[in-house]
């Protein structure tokens, strides 16, 4: 009937190819995937739903602030979430995470520390 799943998470509003290099922080509202290079923070702005997601070829050099975070690829930096944490089997952080709610695949790798927000 129901499963987690089933929940709406924003759609995609904005994409960074994997053919595209920012340098700079990046801010944004509602979904962002990311398969490119991000040189900079990515933050998410205003008080509604935030979702980042980094495709196994992305990378982030900088730290991430949004309501749900999927990692596929490579993170440097923090990651703050107060919803959901999703680490697939390729994700790579190389930092701290803070997390509401945490899911980690087989294969995910941190290098940093785990703490469950409070709130």
């Amino acid at each position: 009937m129901f499963n987690r799943e089933s929940r709406a998470q924003p759609r995609v509003e904005s994409l960074i190819g994997a053919s595209v290099r920012v340098h700079g922080d990046v801010d944004f509202a509602g979904g962002l995937h990311i398969d490119g290079h991000v040189s900079g923070a990515v933050r998410a702005q205003g008080a509604g739903e935030s979702t980042v997601s980094v495709g196994e070829s992305g990378v982030i050099e900088g730290g991430v602030v949004a309501t749900h975070v999927v990692v596929n690829g490579l993170v440097r930096g923090d990651v703050r979430a107060t919803g959901k944490v999703v680490l697939g089997p390729s994700a790579r952080v190389i930092g701290n995470v803070q997390y509401g709610v945490i899911e980690s695949a087989a294969g995910a790798q941190i290098t940093g520390t785990l703490t469950q927000a409070k709130g």
